[in-house]
């Protein structure tokens, strides 16, 4: 069975911390109403809908399932459970490849330039940023945020022919070598993906703004290390 159609570890890596009760009684009435709604819909249910629409279904798709388990929810909800779960990628890992690239995504119309980094030996999501624009300013930003990240000073990056990647390189003295093959194809997998996500399900991006989309990669990066 492809990876994306399989749920093969438990929901528990899911954590709601945006979901509490509210102890101050000062706190204003909307917010109140708006927790109330939260914990209306149980949290087991919650969980299983972020995984399903991060593990490859569609919003459609995942609120159908979640109909037949007795909970009514629109789209726009189980969006928003992904958007605020604020899921992310493990920090500290320490890769002995890095394989670093960048591809094009398009958002309301516009597009934009995806940086990834991905361990070649687990396949696992590294670091993900979603810019306006492909220049070296970009690259430094996304190479000095993964470099924070992670345990990267013994690490070999792999990257392709693009100059601000090489200079990026160089600039925080991280050793790098220039390859199209190998392990460098692992974030190229990765990258065929994603494709398909957002090109079968357009409304992942759809009237979104850049910093939601952003979030989005992130959460989709956590989903492809940890629940698919």
């Amino acid at each position: 069975m492809p990876k994306n159609t399989r749920l093969s570890r438990g929901i528990e890596a899911i954590e709601l911390g945006f979901v509490k009760r509210i102890e101050d009684s000062r706190t204003h009435r909307e917010s109140l109403i708006h927790e109330m709604e939260r914990e209306a819909t149980p949290k087991f249910a919650m969980k299983l809908g972020i995984q399903m629409h991060l593990a490859g279904l569609s919003l459609s798709n995942t609120v159908s399932v979640l109909e037949s388990l007795g909970v009514e929810r629109v789209r726009s909800t189980v969006h928003n459970w992904v958007h605020k779960a604020d899921l992310q990628p493990d920090d500290d890992m320490t890769p002995n490849q890095v394989a670093v690239d960048e591809t094009m995504i398009r958002l309301n119309g516009s597009w934009y330039w995806l940086y990834m980094a991905v361990d070649p030996d687990t396949n696992n999501i590294l670091h993900t940023k979603l810019q306006p624009t492909r220049n070296h300013y970009t690259a430094k930003d996304f190479m000095n945020e993964l470099i924070e990240k992670h345990n990267l000073d013994n690490s070999l990056f792999l990257v392709d022919g693009l100059p601000s990647l090489h200079q990026a390189c160089r600039y925080y003295s991280v050793r790098f070598r220039v390859t199209k093959h190998g392990n460098r194809n692992s974030v190229e997998r990765v990258f065929r993906e994603l494709k398909r996500r957002t090109k079968a399900f357009s409304n992942s991006f759809s009237n979104a703004q850049l910093q939601t989309a952003d979030d989005w990669l992130k959460s989709f990066a956590f989903a492809w290390n940890t629940l698919i």
